[in-house]
């Protein structure tokens, strides 16, 4: 996803994020700034998950930029009903879980405790572009 004056625009032929009633479902966010994927290739084995923070960061700043281009007025995220953190990880990574924490503590920073909901970590071969990470959500608005 690239960024033009804070709005998240598609990198394809799809949306960034779409409203039903009162729930917003993300697209994949991966961790691009100024259209450009700052963090390529895979999530090592024998390299601090420090090192991945960022990443996971600006993703999940992606995913919850698209869904707040869903809000009307005075609306607000509610909840977090899932977050899904995809980590483009090698084989026998086990970390899973701490990595997809900078997402779940991020979005607490942003939207509060009450916000964070269900959660998935996901190990995969490849995502698009070599990206390490990319993030998608459901929310439920208020």
């Amino acid at each position: 996803m690239d960024s033009i004056e804070g709005k998240v625009i598609p990198q394809g032929n799809y949306k960034p994020a779409v409203r039903h009633g009162t729930i917003i479902y993300t697209a994949g966010m991966t961790p691009r700034k100024g259209g450009i994927l700052q963090f390529k290739g895979k999530i090592l084995l024998d390299t601090p998950i420090e090192t991945y923070k960022n990443a996971v960061v600006l993703a999940t700043t992606n995913a919850l930029s698209a869904a707040n281009g869903c809000l009307q007025g005075h609306e607000h995220i509610d909840v977090i009903l899932q977050l899904n953190v995809y980590l483009n990880a090698e084989q026998g990574f086990e970390k899973h879980a701490q990595v997809a924490d900078y997402a779940s503590n991020f979005l607490k920073g942003q939207l509060g405790i009450q916000c964070i909901g269900t959660r998935a970590a996901i190990g995969v071969a490849t995502l698009p572009s070599n990206a390490a990470v990319e993030i998608t959500m459901v929310a439920s608005v208020k």
